[in-house]
């Protein structure tokens, strides 16, 4: 396993359910890589999260991803839902958690809260 996914996973136990207040649920992660494949169980409960990793239990939706595609989408540079419509990585379960996990990983790189875009200066016209 890449510490880049353990960085994460110790991350999002520190404040990554901040968005997430009314959700309750389960994700696991099933990493891919070139030594076989990691499991990492994500609970949330009303926005506190848990991480485990180890065997495969069950969980309400289990996702399986290259691991190198995982950290791409957690860093923000690939959108979870759009790479799910491309087929890159697969969901079984509940839909609600794929839809979520926009949630869970950083936004992509310039994005701005739509409330801080409301407030920017706009360009006056020519």
């Amino acid at each position: 396993m890449s510490e880049s996914v353990r960085a994460f996973f110790d991350d999002l136990t520190h404040g990554g359910g901040r968005m997430l207040r009314q959700v309750s649920g389960s994700v696991r992660f099933d990493l891919v890589h070139a030594r076989g494949v990691d499991h990492w169980l994500v609970t949330i409960d009303q926005g506190r999260i848990t991480v485990s990793q180890g065997g495969a239990v069950t969980a309400d939706t289990v996702i399986g991803a290259d691991e190198t595609l995982f950290l791409r989408m957690a860093h923000g540079e690939i959108k979870p839902l759009s790479a799910w419509l491309r087929n890159d990585f697969t969901a079984d379960g509940e839909f609600r958690f794929v839809i979520m996990l926009e949630r869970l990983f950083a936004p992509p790189k310039g994005a701005h809260h739509p409330r801080d875009a409301a407030t920017m200066p706009s360009a006056e016209p020519a």
